[in-house]
């Protein structure tokens, strides 16, 4: 049963939880968190809004299957584990830039490889979840 607390609260949690999904994304270069924990929180706040609202009203907000996020989070990841070749380095070694970005401080390869993760996540979870709830 869709209470209207719950259809409200949902509606309200949503952007809360990506925001913090973000801010864990990219804190986990430096401190614990990253793109695993950040996907997770971002597929709890797409699941909580399914939960309250359907299905199809959270499909909507997506606007695209997620199964489409795995091919591109991987391709990312890929691409910034393997970008240290360009410099003679081994793969996955970790670059960095000279200056730091003002909000997000210093930015390397390991953010764009947590980014890859994050949308990985939140493809392979989102897409278990609502094929699970279609079957309902």
């Amino acid at each position: 049963m869709k209470t209207l607390i719950f259809k409200t609260a949902s509606n309200y949690l949503l952007p809360l939880l990506l925001l913090f999904a973000v801010f864990i994304l990219l804190r986990g270069h430096y401190l614990p968190g990253g793109g695993f924990v950040g996907g997770l929180i971002a597929s709890i706040a797409f699941v909580i809004h399914s939960f309250a609202n359907g299905l199809e009203t959270t499909r909507k907000i997506i606007k695209f299957h997620p199964g489409f996020l795995m091919p591109v989070g991987l391709t990312i990841a890929l691409v910034a584990g393997a970008a240290p070749w360009l410099f003679g380095m081994p793969f996955m070694t970790g670059l960095w830039m000279d200056e730091p970005i003002p909000v997000i401080g210093l930015v390397g390869s390991a953010l764009f490889f947590d980014t890859g993760v994050f949308l990985v996540v939140i493809g392979v979870t989102l897409t278990i979840i609502f094929t699970i709830s279609e079957g309902l």
